[in-house]
């Protein structure tokens, strides 16, 4: 139920995840384990020789996260975290194709260290070089309706507006541009990205007919991140289920659910009323 394509490209599962805050790495790679994510999100730093060769080692971060994302059935997205400027994020993607040997890349340009909102400029030039250079590119962006279809036409097979800023928690904030995105570009993938906190935001940017969700904090944060990771797994599932089966119409007044069969006549026009 869950698989999906992006491009000509089969996704096991609607729910992506990210790999940083984890309190240790074996709770990093359990989480993984519980959620089965699509994707598994991974960041790349400016970082010594000695600490990359740490890192990679039997009990390192990336050793345990490569295994878990090979075991779940999940696929490894570097993405382009800290960047500032177009030229900055190419060169880290080419640097991710060649350590992870993909050219899956999540494209992240940040425009503001406050919000962490992208650069809608810095965005574009990115992606339309990283695009040139074969890349497949799932852009990190706002919900403006003319920044995604401008990354679409580009040749982005999917766009992953925000819900909320990065690690905020608040869910949709903007549930109308959100819809809008929705309605107008009802052909394309799009997947939430950012500001997710609880499974019930999950299910609901999949009730509002979203390809999937990318969340990191919400899980890694959590007490239990195992047991949160499962819980989003469910929500995801849910809330595609439950915009696959069809959500009846909201209305302003009360109509009655039972029969009025035997009722008086006026009595059944007050309740078709």
């Amino acid at each position: 139920m869950d698989a999906f394509t992006i491009g000509a490209e089969k996704i096991s599962s609607r729910l992506w995840l990210g790999s940083s805050l984890y309190p240790s790495p074996k709770v990093m790679g359990d989480a993984i384990q519980a959620a089965s994510p699509g994707f598994v999100t991974v960041s790349l730093r400016r970082q010594s020789a000695m600490q990359l060769r740490q890192q990679v080692s039997e009990h390192g971060h990336w050793h345990i996260l490569l295994q878990a994302v090979a075991t779940s059935g999940s696929r490894l997205l570097p993405n382009t975290a800290g960047c500032h400027s177009a030229a900055e994020a190419v060169n880290l993607a080419q640097l991710a194709r060649e350590l992870f040997a993909t050219r899956w890349i999540k494209l992240e340009v940040i425009g503001d260290d406050y919000t962490l909102q992208p650069h809608p400029l810095q965005l574009v030039e990115a992606a339309r070089e990283l695009i040139a250079q074969d890349f497949i590119v799932l852009p990190y962006c706002t919900d403006d309706l003319v920044l995604c279809s401008t990354l679409l036409e580009l040749g982005c097979p999917a766009v992953m507006p925000w819900g909320a800023p990065i690690g905020t928690g608040r869910g949709l904030m903007n549930i109308y541009q959100l819809k809008t995105l929705r309605q107008r570009l009802a052909d394309a993938t799009l997947i939430i990205d950012a500001g997710i906190g609880k499974p019930s935001q999950a299910m609901a940017a999949m009730e509002l007919g979203y390809d999937a969700v990318l969340l990191n904090t919400a899980v890694a944060r959590a007490h239990d991140p195992v047991s949160m990771a499962s819980a989003f797994r469910q929500a995801v599932d849910a809330g595609h289920m439950a915009y696959q089966a069809g959500l009846m119409v909201e209305r302003e007044q009360a109509v009655a659910s039972t029969p009025d069969i035997g009722k008086p006549f006026w009595q059944q026009a007050e309740v078709r009323l």
